[in-house]
């Protein structure tokens, strides 16, 4: 199949407004309408019919906001739409499933009403329905409670994507730099060592016929947007396997923040310890030293203990990773040089989250639908939508390398666009307070 990018936009039947746009996510024939408009001819039956199908939403976290309902996640409404188009299709079976942060509460996400809605949906097609919780590990730091091998590891596969892997050449021999926020930092040495970068991946991609991934658009602090790309980070079961920095400032060979502030080192070796402490009284003494060493270091919004910024130059590599893996990967845990499954994004843009993504957004009234079988264009097209730049985004940057070499096919409301016309359509998202200054892209503010 052709590479391709379909755009659909809401208005200017619907104003761009954010008033309107909430009213779109009410009818739902009218938003399976929208689907099949996005999709077009591009989803052919053949491809569905009898065939294991996994959805993938973008489930990051629950609600703790009145917004988070319209740009945190993955509409309820919108996956309802989803789902009822997918089964008049005739799948043999459909997965919904997804790893949310450890902190995230399920219930909260599978609220009553959308698994009354999912129960209604397959039972009028007469379709197994499942849902799947992909993570291994549970931790809330507000209790300090953590649930470890919530699944078992026999349900994933450990893919190691070796020397391919775009971390690659920021890892270092002997060093172990590589952090996620609230994990323990020792377990990295394990996964990810020069030659060797490991991913806890579920097995339910590899039994999948069909992968679609359904994320919500929004600004990302760490990568500078979320959409197809990094929506697939869901697939991995274990943040143990996932770097999204490295320990240190930009002087010192990390990159969390810019510069070398030795305060600020010291609290992250403070929460170091803590995260080596979790589920102990420990862990509540060394995250309050943290906290105070961070906070008396007088940090700016550039500054951030979860490397929150422009210069970040691990978590976009972790994401291209991962979608090596998705698209090249196959269930012996070899990267192959043709494509290993039928791969989509239908990306629920109607209402886009910005500012302090992925966690704290503000809604953003983006108007669109995308659907796509190349991720990396898809995000590209997205980013002019959105009113970024591009070339000053290193993930952005490394996703038109990706299908180098490659013919992509551009749609806007089922016309063909040349893909720098997307611009003219563009709503310009407040960026994260780390990237307030990224067009500038100086990462080496040691005075900061």
């Amino acid at each position: 199949m052709d590479l391709f990018v379909n755009i659909k936009t809401v208005f200017p039947k619907v104003k761009r407004d954010l008033n309107s746009l909430k009213s779109v996510y009410d009818n739902h024939n009218e938003l399976i309408s929208l689907i099949d408009g996005v999709i077009g001819n591009k989803m052919p039956i053949e491809n569905i019919k009898g065939k294991k199908i996994l959805i993938k939403p973008n489930w990051v976290r629950h609600s703790k906001t009145n917004e988070d309902e319209w740009c945190l996640r993955t509409h309820d409404k919108f996956i309802l739409a989803v789902l009822e188009y997918m089964l008049r299709l005739h799948p043999k079976e459909i997965l919904i499933g997804d790893a949310p942060i450890q902190g995230c509460e399920w219930d909260k996400i599978l609220t009553t009403q959308l698994l009354n809605g999912i129960y209604n949906i397959s039972k009028q097609y007469k379709t197994v329905v499942k849902i799947k919780d992909f993570r291994r590990v549970h931790f809330n730091p507000n209790i300090n409670n953590q649930i470890e091998q919530e699944s078992p590891i026999d349900e994933y596969i450990i893919f190691d994507v070796g020397k391919k892997s775009y971390l690659e050449p920021i890892t270092i021999e002997g060093s172990n730099k590589f952090r996620v926020t609230v994990y323990n930092p020792d377990r990295f040495h394990e996964s990810h060592r020069p030659g060797v970068h490991k991913y806890c991946i579920t097995k339910q991609l590899f039994d999948a016929d069909v992968v679609i991934s359904l994320p919500k658009v929004k600004t990302h602090q760490k990568a500078g947007i979320t959409a197809a790309l990094k929506n697939i980070v869901g697939l991995n079961g274990d943040k143990d396997y996932l770097p999204h920095h490295r320990i240190g400032g930009t002087d010192m060979g990390g990159d969390c923040y810019p510069g070398g502030n030795r305060l600020r080192f010291m609290a992250e070796l403070a929460l170091d310890q803590a995260n080596r402490n979790k589920g102990k009284k420990r862990f509540l003494f060394w995250t309050k030293i943290a906290s105070l060493l961070w906070k008396i270091s007088m940090p700016k919004k550039v500054h951030s203990f979860a490397a929150g910024w422009y210069g970040n130059d691990t978590t976009w590599r972790m994401v291209m990773d991962l979608n090596q893996i998705i698209c090249f990967g196959n269930v012996m845990g070899e990267l192959k040089d043709n494509r290993q499954r039928l791969f989509f994004s239908l990306c629920d843009g109607i209402i886009g989250g910005q500012g302090d993504g992925p966690l704290n957004p503000d809604p953003l009234p983006l108007g669109i639908l995308s659907f796509s079988n190349t991720s990396s264009w898809n995000d590209l097209v997205l980013s002019q939508l959105m009113g970024m730049d591009a070339e000053k985004t290193p993930l952005l940057v490394s996703a038109r390398k990706f299908e180098k070499n490659k013919e992509v096919v551009f749609r806007l409301n089922g016309n063909s666009i040349d893909y720098n016309g997307f611009s003219k359509y563009a709503i310009k998202a407040i960026m994260p307070p780390g990237w307030k200054d990224y067009k500038n892209n100086n990462t080496n503010d040691s005075n900061s």
